[in-house]
């Protein structure tokens, strides 16, 4: 698919606004990413996508003139397999508007959780997520959005989103790719996927199944993070987390991955450094 952006390298983005940004707005956040050598940031739609045509025109020419790479993740109230029929299609809507402003401001790529099993099995839920991933694709197709859709792996057992799912929904649409959260992904499994191998093995499975095609235009979250035997309980700071995150660089690093990759930690900016530091020294 004709895209935006095609990622020559692993981008560092900050999930938001830094901290130190204050009430310095987009301006200003884009001067602390430059000052701290970082790439980009998610573009966080928390609440609802709201952001005006003048804040999108803003971010699409800073993110140009500064070799910015932009992604936005979508409101949190998305579930693709609520029981009630109009809670799914405001969250198609919700989908479809997170691809529209990302578009507009020169965004590489969305991701959101997709949805929540509400005690269905899994093979239902997925059809599910798939009937209406048609529907989302099909207004971007209509409105010539081209965008990369990235159902995001959920960190709790009760979220649909493990990431063979996804990977399995990738397969489906052209349009769709991963959005691969290792902290969710290590929660999800109560302390599983934390070593060099078990991050391969996840990186070999999207090379295998999806092509290195997905690997090259790759989109991560990480993080620390804590969690208990049902998942993810919140995010923390890498260093105060057990999340093995230097031989996830390192793992990332074999497989020579391009994209973006969102730091979610609580002192955003800190913790991004860190990752773009201790990754460049690799």
């Amino acid at each position: 698919m004709q895209n935006f952006y095609k990622p020559d390298k692993l981008n560092f983005l900050t999930a938001g606004m830094p901290l130190s940004t204050g009430k310095g707005g987009y301006k200003r956040a884009f001067e602390i990413l430059e000052e701290m050598n970082l790439d980009g940031m998610e573009v966080e739609f928390v609440h609802g996508v709201r952001m005006s045509d003048d804040t999108r025109l803003l971010l699409k020419e800073t993110s140009k003139e500064k070799n910015f790479i932009l992604t936005a993740h979508g409101p949190f109230y998305i579930n693709l397999n609520s029981k009630e029929e109009e809670k799914v299609e405001a969250s198609v809507q919700r989908i479809v508007d997170t691809a529209q402003a990302a578009s507009d401001f020169g965004g590489y790529s969305i991701t959101y959780h997709a949805a929540f099993y509400m005690g269905a099995d899994k093979e239902t839920v997925y059809q599910q997520v798939k009937t209406q991933t048609q529907k989302i694709i099909d207004i971007l197709e209509k409105y010539n959005l081209k965008i990369w859709v990235r159902p995001e792996t959920t960190g709790k057992a009760t979220q649909w989103g493990d990431y063979e799912e996804i990977i399995r929904l990738s397969k489906e649409f052209e349009q769709v790719l991963p959005c691969i959260d290792f902290s969710h992904i290590h929660a999800r499994t109560a302390g599983e996927y934390n070593t060099y191998d078990e991050f391969c093995k996840i990186l070999e499975r999207i090379g295998t199944e999806l092509g290195d095609f997905a690997l090259n235009n790759f989109h991560a979250h990480l993080a620390g993070i804590e969690y208990t035997q049902k998942g993810e309980k919140c995010h923390l700071i890498l260093e105060d987390s057990d999340m093995n995150y230097k031989d996830l660089l390192k793992a990332l690093k074999e497989f020579n991955i391009k994209g973006a990759l969102v730091c979610e930690s609580p002192n955003i900016e800190t913790d991004t450094k860190l990752l773009k530091d201790y990754y460049m020294s690799l």
